[in-house]
């Protein structure tokens, strides 16, 4: 028996006998394969030849289309995770010898910047995949345009949103040019290169570009704005905004507003003034801009901090309006000496003046604060009290409606006007199907209220007091009246008092609950300086409490007094529940102005 054995290409060998042949084929670290083969004659043995020839092409067509499928750079494939389809090969954990350079650090839309991937020695690359991505979202933005060596790809982003190489041949860099979008915040360039097969190092990233310009366009989805008043555009004059957002080394934040001296957002663990991390956009008599960062141990100057600045800021002061817009590699801190543990904060925004060398001075308004404590990582807009989404703004209306109009008048009917509106009706007196009617009423207002409130939020929220235990606790009570009306005993059931006892008990703990929970809910939603629309609120059950009051001592009148003419007593309940009415929808319409403007 003889052997022969072959890497490829396969090689011709001849045989001076009729023994046994031992085929083989090896390709080191891949693989091994061997037949034996006797022949008839000496013609045979290339016939050995061709048989291995085969089974190689047969076994190794899939292998060698898997592991070398893309070296023209048809990786669409790749867009989403920007790694290469190479089985059981994972990026370098160590430094990358590649880098990526831009030539500009800020941009405006429609703006070409080249983009060039280069080595830090002479260490080559074959192929690589590059993206340009939003700060915080990830999202793939803006088009490349192709030169030299390159093409681009179609990904999430359109045509061109993606750009890699376009031949298999070793390079030491390589240039392209991307066009910025409109309304794109900070982005970043990221890169995965091979230097072969098995060798390869993903997240290759460039510094952070930042815009010129500040847009609104991408709230809510890339990153968490927060704008008086709301969802305004931060290139108005009468708009004062903030964004922020996690990068791969901390913050990118952004501020705009009309001011003669600063900008500040602050992060805190309360809604009250007192260890906070602020970040500041000021200027000085020069009107020169000035980023800070400073911890407030409550309404005195604050403490100067390390800002951590990466990368080129962007700032101006043009007309009266401020803006900054910085990348900050610290961590949020809500104590003097460490990192906060907590991801979750409630957001200051606040203006005021500052002097000559550009410190700070306390602010003249109250500033703006979240309603909830805002995680930045979720990109989520604000359930706040500046630019409340329509689902929040919709449930204070609702619950406005139910327990401010149709709550109240239903149960002024059901004590003071069964004397005035008597009239019978399918067996009932009016004032009886009145009462069922707004009251059932308000119970459906008050339910798709707390359906709305749930919808959005999507769960408990601890952050905003006492308003959501005592919205839940008046859902239930309110859900459980009606039914239990169902069960009340005839008039002259001698149980009938209990009955009578326990449903106007259980009315009057609903509706001051419901007072309560109102209050409460203004408080989150009021954006303005004197919390006008608490105070709004409170003259209007002034106003309730004085007509219960003149209803009362009307009725003890009437019971006392002897009338000639019936329709005086029924005319005057008449009048003060008219009266009382429209007083109660002009204090209805002033809150429901004001809940929109929120």
């Amino acid at each position: 028996m003889r052997t022969m054995t072959s890497w490829l290409p396969f090689e011709q060998t001849t045989f001076g006998s009729r023994d046994p042949i031992v085929c083989s084929f090896v390709i080191p670290n891949v693989f091994a394969a061997t037949c034996i083969y006797k022949p008839v004659n000496m013609t045979d043995v290339p016939c050995c030849r061709v048989e291995m020839e085969a089974r190689f092409l047969i076994l190794f067509s899939g292998y060698f289309v898997s592991v070398f499928s893309y070296p023209y750079g048809q990786i669409s494939a790749s867009c989403d995770t920007m790694l290469p389809q190479h089985k059981g090969n994972r990026p370098q954990a160590t430094a990358s010898p590649f880098f990526i350079t831009v030539s500009k650090t800020s941009f405006n839309s429609g703006d070409s910047i080249t983009v060039k991937i280069q080595s830090s020695s002479d260490y080559t690359f074959k192929g690589f995949i590059l993206e340009a991505l939003s700060v915080g979202g990830d999202t793939i933005t803006g088009a490349f345009t192709t030169t030299g060596n390159t093409q681009g790809l179609s990904c999430s982003g359109g045509p061109n949103s993606a750009v890699s190489h376009s031949d298999p041949n070793p390079k030491t860099s390589i240039t392209t040019s991307w066009t910025a979008p409109s309304g794109v915040g900070p982005v970043r360039f990221r890169a995965t290169v091979l230097h072969d097969f098995v060798t390869f190092w993903s997240e290759v990233e460039s510094g952070t570009l930042m815009p010129l310009q500040i847009s609104n366009t991408t709230c809510g989805t890339a990153k968490f704005c927060f704008s008086d008043p709301a969802n305004c555009s931060p290139n108005s004059s009468n708009c004062l905004f903030m964004s922020a957002v996690p990068s791969s080394s901390g913050y990118v934040f952004e501020m705009s507003g009309s001011t003669s001296g600063y900008i500040a957002i602050g992060f805190s663990d309360d809604q009250k003034m007192g260890s906070d991390d602020y970040y500041i956009c000021a200027k000085n008599s020069s009107e020169n801009v000035l980023i800070q960062r400073a911890y407030s141990t409550g309404p005195v100057t604050p403490q100067s901090r390390n800002a951590s600045l990466s990368g080129s800021p962007v700032s101006s002061y043009i007309n009266g309006v401020l803006n900054c817009i910085f990348s900050s590699g610290a961590s949020i801190s809500t104590s003097p000496s460490r990192a906060s543990a907590s991801s979750a904060y409630f957001i200051f925004l606040a203006t005021g003046p500052t002097q000559a060398n550009g410190q700070i001075q306390q602010h003249i308004k109250n500033p703006l604060i979240t309603a909830t404590k805002i995680d930045l990582s979720i990109y989520g807009s604000t359930k706040a009290a500046s630019g409340s989404s329509s689902l929040v703004l919709g449930h204070g209306a609702l619950m406005l409606i139910a327990w401010m109009t149709t709550g109240t008048i239903g149960m002024l009917i059901a004590r003071y006007m069964k004397n005035a509106a008597k009239e019978q009706y399918a067996g009932k007196g009016l004032w009886f199907l009145l009462h069922v009617f707004l009251m059932i009423l308000t119970v459906m207002l008050t339910s798709i209220a707390f359906i709305m409130i749930f919808s959005e939020v999507a769960g408990w929220s601890s952050d905003t007091g006492a308003h959501p235990v005592l919205g839940c606790i008046v859902m239930i009570l309110s859900f459980l009246q009606p039914f239990g009306a169902l069960l009340r005993p005839a008039p002259n059931d001698k149980r009938r008092f209990i009955f009578n006892w326990a449903h106007g008990l259980n009315a009057l703990v609903i509706k001051v609950l419901a007072v309560a929970t109102l209050f409460l809910g203004l408080q989150l939603v009021d954006t303005s300086s004197n919390q006008w629309m608490p105070k709004v609120m409170g003259g209007f059950y002034g106003w309730e409490v004085l007509f219960y009051i003149i209803l009362e001592v009307n009725a003890r009148w009437n019971e006392k007094a002897v009338y000639e003419e019936v329709y005086k007593k029924l005319q005057s309940e008449s009048v003060i529940l008219v009266t009382f009415v429209c007083g109660n929808l002009a204090f209805l319409i002033a809150l429901l102005v004001g809940i929109g403007q929120s």
